[in-house]
C-alpha cells in the first residue's frame, strides 16, 4: 500500500473528527486555538492508537486469513465507509454533538468522543495487518492527519458553522469504500 492510499485512508478516518470537531467550533464564540489543538490532540491520538491495536490484533491471525486478506479488507473498508456515507444522508437530529454554547472543554466527553470516532480505525488496523503495512509510519501519517483535520473542523465550526459536516463525513465514507475496492480487485488479479 502506497503513500497515497495511506493517506487517504487517513483522511477517510479523520472525518468523524472532523464532523465532531465542527460541532465544538460552533461551541465558540471566538476560535480557541489551545482547545483546538487538545481536541485535535485527543481525536488524533485515539486515532493513531486504534490501528495499532488492531493491527496487534490482526498479526495473531495472519497465518490463517492470508489466503482471502483482500476480501477481509474490502468487507471491512465497504462497511465502514458505507456507515458513515449513509449516516451523513440522514437528516440531523435535534440531539447531536453540536450545542451552540461557549463553554470549557468536558475531558470525559472528549475522550468518549474520541473513542466512539475511532473505532473504524481499529477495523482498519486489522487490515493493515493482512496487507503487510508498515504500522509505525501508518498510525502517524493517520494521527496528524486527524489531527491536523480536527483542528481545521475547529476553525470551520467557528467560522461557517455545520455546513460541510454531513459533506466531510459523506466523503470520507466514499473514500473508503473505493480503497477496499481497489484492495480487492488488486487481491482478485494476483
Amino acid at each position: 500500500m502506497g503513500f497515497v492510499e495511506l493517506f487517504l485512508i487517513a483522511v477517510g478516518l479523520s472525518m468523524d473528527a472532523f464532523a465532531v470537531s465542527v460541532c465544538k467550533g460552533l461551541n465558540m464564540r471566538k476560535i480557541n486555538y489551545k482547545q483546538a489543538f487538545i481536541i485535535g490532540g485527543f481525536f488524533g491520538g485515539f486515532q493513531a492508537l486504534m490501528p495499532f491495536l488492531g493491527w496487534a490484533l490482526g498479526k495473531q491471525f495472519e497465518q490463517i486469513i492470508q489466503k482471502f486478506d483482500y476480501w477481509i479488507a474490502f468487507i471491512l473498508l465497504a462497511i465502514i465507509g458505507g456507515k458513515m456515507a449513509i449516516e451523513a444522508l440522514k437528516p440531523d437530529d435535534e440531539d447531536n454533538e453540536c450545542h451552540p454554547t461557549d463553554q470549557k472543554l468536558n475531558y470525559k466527553e472528549l475522550f468518549l468522543l474520541a473513542i466512539a470516532t475511532s473505532i473504524d480505525a481499529l477495523a482498519v488496523g486489522v487490515t493493515f495487518a493482512f496487507m503487510k503495512v508498515s504500522i509505525l509510519p501508518s498510525i502517524l501519517l493517520i494521527g496528524v492527519t486527524t489531527l491536523t483535520l480536527s483542528v481545521i473542523g475547529v476553525a470551520v465550526g467557528n467560522r461557517f458553522g455545520a455546513k460541510y459536516k454531513n459533506k466531510a463525513e459523506f466523503v470520507g465514507g466514499i473514500v473508503l469504500v473505493l480503497i477496499g475496492v481497489k484492495i480487492l480487485i488488486e487481491g482478485l488479479m494476483k
